[in-house]
């Protein structure tokens, strides 16, 4: 959501702001909206007080003997009485509105992110690893996969396409990829572990910004609740419609959930493996901030995604996403692309996000500045994962691959597999 006086201030800036993500201008449609608005309101408030002064009156004059006054101040009253349900219906429209047009416009990208249309603009920032040299043609990790133990048809027996039934060892190393990144979030970068709910109210996909706009990318049950797309609906949420004390910033959470979408943009992308599902499981990082500190806040949070692909050894690339990749809730985003090489390329695995004050606005999540005792600000909210489980899978199978199509495992996970070393093919 967006702040209405800044657009009445800066209507120029704002326009020109939303036109580098292919927004057309929209400023004087708000301010028409909004000057609308406030100018029913303002009936409405002045009638409400006139039809309570009069109501006040009409005792008065009945006392004083003057009937004359009192049955105009009755005609008057019983006037306002059926004029302003019209006008405070009338008000309720125009104001709804408003929180229409605010609601559906993506947040405003940052100075400093490039412009760009699609991801072939995105800006590569840096690489870490070397690709492996392989004495053999390395194979995609749905063709390792079936006979370690990644079941593709078995899912769609009974699910459909783009699920997988995991067995075995196979399941044992999807368990410890996210266990050993929730230990890491948790124990070495701070953040404190949570265990959210999976299903979720309108308010809350409206408070991060999957709602209105992008209801077609989520799956919704029969009751109208709403299964996450990602534990950053249920985790940012916990602070909704609260006033923080500045000492509590910044908050930092962390879950390992199962993730729910529809790919409903998707047909034909992805379908073969585990890169594109209807449901997985990440690792998902969220932070609450003081204004001054979110840009700090980012970059630590890059880092600590990054951290975890170290550790694993798993050669990837950092990208600064352009003004048209970048998802409409985000002023800046980093990706972090992994290299796989059964498809020898870089595919994303982490996107780590900064909203500013967009989601905070939508939630009304507020803090109140050290010595303040009356005025409160927006807190900025931070997201990313750290990692995507699936994908990190399909990473260690992909780069970890031997030429039997066995997979070893990587030192960092070997305590968390119970002494399994090497995945042996059935």
């Amino acid at each position: 959501m967006h702040d209405l006086r800044y657009i009445r201030d800066n209507p120029v800036e704002f326009d020109m702001a939303l036109a580098r993500r292919g927004v057309e201008a929209v400023a004087q449609n708000i301010l028409a909206l909004d000057e609308q608005s406030r100018a029913l309101k303002t009936q409405v408030q002045d009638g409400q007080a006139r039809r309570n002064e009069a109501s006040k009156a009409i005792g008065k004059a009945k006392g004083q003997g003057d009937e004359d006054a009192a049955q105009a101040l009755m005609a008057e009253v019983a006037e306002l009485k059926s004029k302003l349900p019209a006008l405070e219906e009338q008000e309720r429209e125009v104001s709804g509105q408003l929180q229409t047009v605010l609601a559906a416009l993506p947040n405003l990208p940052a100075d400093d992110v490039p412009l760009g249309e699609n991801e072939d603009d995105n800006v590569e920032i840096e690489r870490w690893g070397n690709p492996r040299e392989f004495d053999f043609t390395p194979r995609e990790h749905s063709d390792i996969g079936p006979a370690l133990g990644l079941e593709f048809e078995t899912a769609v027996v009974m699910s459909g396409a783009r699920f997988a039934f995991l067995r075995g060892q196979m399941a044992r190393l999807q368990r410890s990829i996210g266990q050993y990144m929730l230990d890491q979030q948790t124990m070495v970068h701070g953040f404190q572990e949570c265990a959210p709910p999976l299903l979720v109210r309108d308010e809350a996909v409206f408070g991060t910004g999957q709602l209105p706009k992008f209801s077609e990318d989520l799956f919704q049950t029969t009751d109208g609740r709403w299964l996450i797309p990602t534990a950053e609906v249920s985790l940012t949420n916990s602070v909704h419609g609260q006033i923080l004390d500045e000492e509590q910033l910044p908050i930092r959470l962390t879950a390992l959930t199962p993730c729910f979408r529809s790919e409903a943009g998707s047909a034909g992308k992805d379908t073969k493996g585990l890169i594109r599902q209807h449901q997985f499981e990440k690792v998902e990082m969220v932070a609450i901030t003081h204004p001054d500190k979110s840009d700090a806040e980012h970059v630590r949070m890059t880092e600590a995604a990054e951290s975890i692909l170290r550790a694993l050894e798993l050669p990837y690339r950092k990208m600064l996403l352009c003004t048209g990749d970048m998802g409409a809730t985000a002023r800046k985003t980093y990706d972090l692309e992994v290299w796989l090489p059964g498809q020898d390329s870089y595919r994303e695995i982490s996107s780590v996000s900064t909203c500013g004050d967009y989601q905070a606005r939508r939630m009304n999540a507020r803090f109140r500045p050290e010595g303040e005792t009356k005025g409160t600000q927006f807190v900025h909210t931070l997201n990313g994962s750290g990692l995507a489980v699936g994908r990190t899978l399909v990473a260690v199978l992909e780069n970890y691959q031997q030429a039997d199509g066995s997979v070893t495992i990587p030192e960092v996970l070997k305590p968390y597999m119970g002494g399994i070393e090497i995945l042996e093919p059935a």
